[in-house]
């Protein structure tokens, strides 16, 4: 009786979650690489309000460098733009609680408007003094969130994005890197973290609209989502 021959087990396909952790991956970089294109677009746009409106000076060695401006600012608020915008989907998710509030892009372009125009308003409305400027622009960045989000975990995340930013704008300002005209709360304008704040939910919302435009791309394409595996 002929033996049979053993074929060596060749590697095993492991289904079709490898090509989407694959794809996940890939849609990160996408939607990561989007929203810091979008924060050096935004922060050159403001930044250049600013500067018109004398708000923010730099050094002279700053204003000689490559871009006849402070290089650096774009890149930091490009990267942070990218960090706000995946935090918002990924604390959704975690959650559980999936943001359903005016999920199209016209609303989302309507959030950046909002947020240049509140820019806007800081840098070429004249207010009688720095604490009605301040109390005007908090009305307005919480009547953003309250129009465009109305989510707890939008609210929270942009609160805690308002402090860090302004935190480390005073470490910037405290040591010498570039300074504000009129300072009126430890080295910084008082307004700024309304600014922060009203930021943190724009992106916030652009971020959401890009992780939802992504999925529905992956059901197009057919790409299984991945699911979590239980013991038995």
């Amino acid at each position: 009786m002929a033996e049979g021959k053993t074929e060596s087990p060749g590697p095993k396909k492991r289904g079709p979650y490898i090509s989407s952790i694959t794809s996940r991956s890939v849609n990160l970089m996408i939607r990561g690489v989007v929203l810091f294109f979008i924060g050096v677009f935004l922060a050159l746009v403001l930044n250049l309000l600013q500067i018109q409106r004398n708000v923010t000076l730099f050094p002279p060695d700053v204003i000689a460098s490559i871009f006849s401006s402070a290089w650096w600012v774009p890149p930091c608020c490009g990267t942070a733009s990218a960090v706000i915008g995946l935090l918002y989907p990924c604390i959704d998710r975690h959650l559980g609680e999936p943001h359903k509030f005016k999920r199209e892009w016209s609303s989302v372009m309507r959030c950046v408007a909002v947020f240049v125009g509140i820019n806007h308003a800081s840098a070429k409305v004249d207010f009688d003094n720095n604490i009605q400027l301040s109390l005007t622009l908090a009305a307005l960045s919480i009547g953003l969130w309250w129009t465009f989000d109305r989510s707890r975990s939008g609210f929270g995340l942009g609160v805690g994005i308002a402090f860090l930013a302004t935190l480390v704008t005073q470490l910037l300002v405290y040591n010498g890197v570039y300074q504000y005209t009129s300072p009126d709360f430890l080295y910084v304008r008082s307004w700024l973290p309304c600014i922060f704040f009203a930021g943190g939910i724009t992106m916030g919302n652009i971020g959401r609209q890009l992780a939802m435009l992504t999925r529905q791309m992956n059901r197009c394409l057919g790409i299984p989502r991945m699911r979590r595996t239980e013991n038995v």
